[in-house]
């Protein structure tokens, strides 16, 4: 069995794809609740082109399952279910509190932690 824990530098530029095995994008970075120590958020790097112009979309950790064949994480997600999501520049990280978090896990219908 391998190493259960990971650490986040390894978790960046970790490939995510949806249940198809479709390339959604890769985790720019991780939020951690800093009471809690549990990570609240993978930031998805989605759209644009060569890392370009691309936007962040605060995933709930708990959607992302790590798939070993695909050597990434896969999201029950499609392309088209980010159109509307919550996100933001590489630029203007949002504040992260506790009402943005309920409407980012609101968004994927997933219980606020």
């Amino acid at each position: 069995m391998s190493n259960p824990v990971i650490s986040s530098e390894k978790v960046e530029g970790t490939p995510v794809y949806n249940p198809n095995g479709d390339k959604l994008g890769s985790i720019d970075d991780l939020v951690i609740d800093k009471r809690s120590g549990l990570v609240r958020y993978a930031a998805l790097e989605f759209g644009g082109f060569l890392g370009m112009g691309t936007d962040r979309y605060p995933l709930p950790w708990s959607m992302l399952k790590y798939d070993t064949r695909l050597d990434g994480y896969v999201v029950p997600l499609e392309k088209e279910q980010l159109d509307k999501a919550p996100r933001y520049t590489q630029t203007q990280v949002p504040e992260y509190t506790d009402d943005y978090g309920r409407r980012v896990y609101d968004y994927y219908g997933v219980a606020w932690q």
